[in-house]
């Protein structure tokens, strides 16, 4: 989502005639990539496979439980607190 929106920027700036920051956005990307591996680095490993699994595997959500040997709804429930967890991790190190 991040880089979406910083493409659509990127081409409102490039269609309104303004020059466009390529250098200061790929600093930015790679900001934000050391952050999000940060917060996932210091996510418990129940958290850190099934967010793994699920958003960089990209595997369902029936497959995340079949490899961790959950049900569904463990799954869905586990899924939805390791995305608050990164969440305030990744916040929490944006804000540093």
């Amino acid at each position: 989502l991040v880089d979406h929106w910083r493409r659509q920027g990127r081409e409102q700036e490039r269609g309104s005639g303004q020059p466009a920051v390529d250098a200061v956005d790929e600093w930015d990307v790679r900001l934000d990539q050391l952050v999000a591996q940060a917060a996932l680095a210091d996510l418990g490993p129940h958290h850190r496979s099934a967010l793994t699994l699920r958003y960089l595997d990209g595997l369902p959500v029936r497959e995340v439980a079949a490899c961790l040997g959950r049900t569904e709804g463990a799954t869905e429930v586990l899924l939805v607190r390791a995305k608050a967890a990164f969440r305030a991790r990744y916040e929490d190190g944006m804000a540093s």
